[in-house]
């Protein structure tokens, strides 16, 4: 198979392994005595809700909320489509639905919580005080600080009524059971969509620590909210939260596994660099280049090609005014590092179909990229200082276009290397 071929084909594997259809329905408790309310948040959500819908023995009713064009028709759960990454009033207004659903339950009932990458900002309830506005201008001042996912979680808990355990709460004591997919590196509960069924360990003062790391002026009402008790969230071993249980149906090192099965599969040997890699995109794309560089020099021919698979969440610190996600750019970096070397290709696409807030899931590099963009006069390095990789591998029509795939378990990227010709 062509080079870009099997990429792709890695790229399609790992995003299978995390279909909901597949991966929810073995996780899926038992009915119960009472009611079944599901709700949920994510750019998964909506598939999830269709896997459980045709999966359920017995009755339910629910609403769950997922990105804008991530919906799908259910029967019988509600889907809400609002804005991410920045929130917006109906991301607002499905959480206070969703709060509102899970109150005045009883022990004999059961809320399915699902949860999935894209829930911290879909699932929106400023604490009292805070306005849609001032929750907007601090998301994305978070988003362009290159604060890594964990760090932005800690800040939104803390400034939300309903994530960083406080769902949970409200739902007491119905009993509640939440299937998560898995996009934080280390797949902590607490991360993923910022927990809002889950204790957290951090604390105010994390969350405080967060802005001032990355010299984020928050606004007033935020100070003022981060100064009251309310912010501070329910912590792990809470008696309060012993009613919840915790399934995770899918993650990242699934997915880099079912990679790794296809590679070998087509004579290719992988090697896992591992699923929760974090860092500036360029950064990680730098090192990437000069083990995969090393692994050229040491191959020779009639050797088997190899495939350094990984995943995780880098970052990027925005300087300029380009487009792209950080898969993009961390394409463009390598590619870069890698100056045409002609046993070397790579691919990076985010595994929800959109790097960024762009339409593509990322783009593909081969060894040829770089003298394409100098005969089209596209300048690979100023693109870069510009933070500019769509517009870079678009030109080229390098980028790989998937849609929502409605599933979410973080950046994928495979780096493939030949042996030297005879």
């Amino acid at each position: 198979m062509e080079q870009k071929v099997i990429l792709r084909r890695l790229f399609d594997a790992a995003v299978k392994a995390a279909d909901p259809t597949h991966c929810l329905p073995p996780f899926l408790p038992e009915p119960p005595k009472g009611r079944t309310i599901v709700i949920g948040a994510g750019k998964a959500a909506a598939s999830m809700a269709r896997a459980v819908e045709q999966h359920w023995q017995g009755e339910l009713r629910g609403l769950v909320v997922t990105r804008y064009d991530h919906g799908l028709g259910c029967d019988r759960i509600e889907i809400v489509e609002a804005a991410h990454p920045v929130p917006d009033q109906k991301g607002i207004d499905a959480a206070a639905r969703i709060l509102a659903s899970v109150q005045d339950l009883t022990a004999d009932d059961l809320v399915l919580f699902l949860a999935s990458g894209g829930g911290s900002a879909l699932l929106t309830m400023p604490g009292p005080g805070i306005s849609l506005a001032d929750k907007q201008h601090l998301n994305r001042a978070l988003l362009k600080s290159g604060a890594n996912i964990t760090e932005m979680n800690t800040v939104r808990k803390h400034l939300s009524a309903i994530k960083g355990g406080r769902l949970a709460l409200a739902a007491a004591p119905a009993k509640v059971v939440t299937l998560a997919i898995s996009d934080v590196p280390g797949d902590d509960p607490a991360v993923i969509a910022s927990g809002p069924t889950v204790g957290d360990a951090t604390t105010v003062e994390d969350a405080i620590a967060v802005l001032a790391n990355y010299n984020i002026e928050p606004a007033a009402s935020i100070t003022a909210f981060l100064g009251s008790a309310d912010a501070e969230t329910p912590k792990p071993g809470d008696p309060r939260l012993a009613h919840c249980e915790f399934r995770m149906i899918a993650t990242p090192m699934a997915s880099l596994e079912a990679a790794a099965t296809f590679s070998r599969d087509a004579g290719i040997i992988p090697s896992i660099l591992g699923d929760d890699l974090e860092g500036e995109a360029r950064e990680v794309a730098t090192d990437h280049a000069a083990q995969a560089i090393a692994i050229a020099d040491r191959l020779k021919p009639g050797d088997a090609p190899i495939a350094l698979i990984s995943g995780g969440e880098t970052t990027v610190t925005v300087r300029g005014n380009g487009r792209g996600g950080r898969n993009a750019e961390y394409l463009l970096a390598l590619t870069i590092e890698l100056a045409g070397h002609p046993q070397i290709h790579a691919i990076a696409c985010d595994t929800d179909g959109i790097d960024g807030s762009e339409d593509n899931a990322g783009a593909i590099t081969s060894s040829d990229t770089l003298d394409r963009a100098r005969a089209t006069s596209i300048d690979a390095t100023a693109c870069l200082s510009n933070n500019d990789g769509y517009t870079f591998f678009s030109k080229l029509d390098d980028l790989v276009m998937t849609g929502p795939t409605l599933t979410n378990i973080n950046d994928f990227r495979a780096i493939l290397i030949h042996p030297p010709s005879d």
